[in-house]
């Protein structure tokens, strides 16, 4: 089975959409399915430094290799498609749904005086069937508020016309409270409790414009008669309604054993086809393929030709194939185009997955030549010898002098390359000397760089203005580097750089995709800068203020911060949480603190 796939490092890339997620191991074995409302925020926490605090978060993440997936229209439908897949590969990261529980839908059975009933098992010979129901709750709500607008029995009794004729039955305690009409007696026509049935399936199809009205229109009256308690009953009807909903693409009995394909164009001379296998009114697979045409072959040639590939890939014996475009005719195979009801949202379904699998590969591709042509453009705006593929980029950050900290981020092809950030601590500096710090740092880096003979960046770019940059020049003159790595500098209020050496600053275009780059590298090496800096504030503020605490020492000190971070939440933590944390004596000792206003 194979859904659209990534690898495990382009989860960011997954449509925000509501579908099924499936995670698969080295050996393309699924180890883990789920649903989502967001595809991206939903598989995107699974890589949170949060998450992987659980152990079992963390050692399915550390088994992920790939991840396939499914849009869908609806939060509702993934959850159904996501009990389907379970069931059917049952992986081991799933606890839920492993056994043949299924969700419920409402029968109407076929029979003289239908009965409405819940049931977990689909017999077909039985009657009708609405559903599945992901909510057992809503379920009872609406087959309780059909046996309310319609007096539908609830015997087993098999009223046939010579046992109604016979008098075999007696009326029971349903008839006398209100809730049936006796037709085991004789006591309603046929004709009359087939409207109610009839009526009853078209709220179960969601067909409940006119009930929604009625309930309305007496709600309101019963409002103006003052008969308040009716109006409330009315309204919760009238709302239980509108939140009411039975069908899903997922599971739709009544769509059985088809196949659905649909084709979209590309560029030049490929095509996009998406397939979906339908088996029992479940989804059981899906691909999206892409086809390049090698000859002058039609469309619609190539689409029966992937139709065929496709089908006899999953070994597919379906009868019917439910199309977005026309294809020729098979022998004992209907193709059909929809055009409305449920096999048209099946077509719009598949469509969605193809498109969005289209749009992905063209964005794919779109992201290299880009990149490429920024840094081309960069390289002929600063006038470098060499594409700057790698650069490399410094800010400080202090206030007032404390905690004196620098970072350094680094691009490569025009991209954030995280692995490759740097955080200094300012060692040999004291109070607020940025430029000390600057030098200080650049020497730190590239001394580093050289000793251990590491590739140097194509660009280094300084987050200030003349007075940094110079510093930094001061910092590679001494270790020998200068005039072997290009550096600039940046000032913030015209954006103005500036060259070693060069009075004055060269202005590029503010639309120039190039300054855009350089100020996005910028901006970023200064939010680095800034959170490293809170961070590293806030564990002094919080460590010197435990420093007068008795009983307090290094030890429960980083315990404390490690667990709670700031004075704030330790405030508000409760005695207990404390004393499981760090015993009841230095408990005892900081509740005591908190109180008297030493903390």
């Amino acid at each position: 089975m194979k859904f659209q796939q990534y690898k495990k490092e382009e989860y960011l890339n997954l449509p925000d959409k509501p579908g099924i997620y499936k995670f698969l191991n080295d050996r393309s074995k699924i180890i883990y399915i789920g649903k989502a409302r967001d595809l991206k925020k939903r598989v995107s926490s699974y890589f949170t430094k949060k998450q992987l605090e659980s152990r079992k978060t963390y050692r399915l993440v550390s088994e992920i290799r790939k991840i396939e997936f499914v849009i869908v229209f609806s939060e509702f439908d993934a959850l159904l498609l996501e009990n389907n897949l379970i069931k059917e590969f049952q992986p081991k990261y799933n606890i839920l749904l492993k056994d043949d529980k299924s969700f419920p839908s409402i029968c109407i059975t076929d029979e003289r005086f239908p009965r409405i009933y819940s049931t977990r098992r689909i017999d077909k010979s039985r009657g009708e069937y609405f559903g599945p129901f992901t909510s057992v709750k809503a379920m009872n709500g609406v087959l309780d508020l059909i046996r309310k607008l319609h007096k539908i029995r609830t015997c087993k009794l098999n009223l046939s016309k010579q046992n109604i004729r016979s008098g075999k039955f007696r009326v029971c305690l349903e008839y006398h409270i209100g809730n049936c009409l006796g037709p085991c007696e004789g006591l309603q026509e046929e004709n009359d409790y087939s409207e109610d049935i009839e009526s009853a399936k078209q709220i179960l199809k969601g067909d409940i414009a006119i009930v929604k009205r009625t309930f309305k229109e007496k709600m309101q009256k019963a409002s103006v008669d003052l008969n308040f308690e009716l109006a409330q009953i009315f309204k919760d009807r009238f709302e239980f309604l509108e939140k009411f909903q039975t069908k899903s693409l997922i599971v739709n009995q009544k769509i059985t054993n088809t196949d659905v394909f649909t084709m979209t164009g590309g560029e030049e001379n490929s095509l996009f086809v998406n397939y979906m296998k339908i088996e029992n009114g479940a989804i059981i697979n899906s691909e999206t393929v892409e086809v390049t045409k090698r000859m002058n072959e039609s469309n619609k040639e190539v689409f029966r030709f992937v139709i065929f590939d496709l089908r006899k890939k999953y070994q597919s014996t379906n009868t019917e194939i439910l199309t977005n475009e026309q294809v020729e005719e098979w022998e004992d195979i209907i193709i059909s185009q929809p055009k409305i009801g449920d096999k048209k949202k099946l077509i719009d379904l598949s469509l969605k997955n193809s498109i969005f699998y289209k749009k992905e590969k063209i964005s794919k591709e779109e992201v290299k030549t880009p990149n490429q042509t920024v840094l081309e453009i960069l390289k002929k705006d600063l006038r470098l010898k060499n594409l700057p593929i790698h650069i490399e980029c410094f800010d400080n950050s202090n206030i007032h002098g404390t905690n004196p900290v620098a970072s350094m981020v680094c691009f490569k092809n025009g991209k954030p390359s995280k692995s490759d950030y740097r955080k200094f601590n300012i060692k040999t500096v004291t109070g607020p000397d940025d430029f000390s710090s600057m030098r200080e740092v650049v020497a730190r880096r590239y001394g580093y760089l050289k000793k251990e003979q590491l590739p140097y960046p194509n660009l280094i770019i300084i987050d200030g203005g003349k007075g940094q940059l110079s510093i930094a020049l001061d910092a590679l003159k001494e270790l020998g580097l200068y005039g072997l790595i290009p550096i600039v500098g940046i000032a913030k209020k015209l954006e103005e750089i500036y060259y070693p050496e060069d009075n004055l600053p060269l202005l590029i275009n503010k639309r120039s995709v190039s300054l855009k780059l350089i100020q996005r590298i910028r901006d970023e090496a200064h939010r680095f800068a800034i959170t490293f800096h809170r961070n590293k504030r806030s564990k002094s503020l919080f460590s010197s203020s435990l420093d007068t605490i008795k009983g307090i020492g290094p030890k429960t000190k980083n315990t404390l911060l490690k667990e709670f971070g700031s004075i704030k939440r330790l405030k508000n933590s409760s005695e207990k949480e404390l004393t499981d944390l760090i015993g009841k004596s230095k408990a005892n000792h900081l509740i005591k603190a908190i109180k008297k206003g030493d903390l």
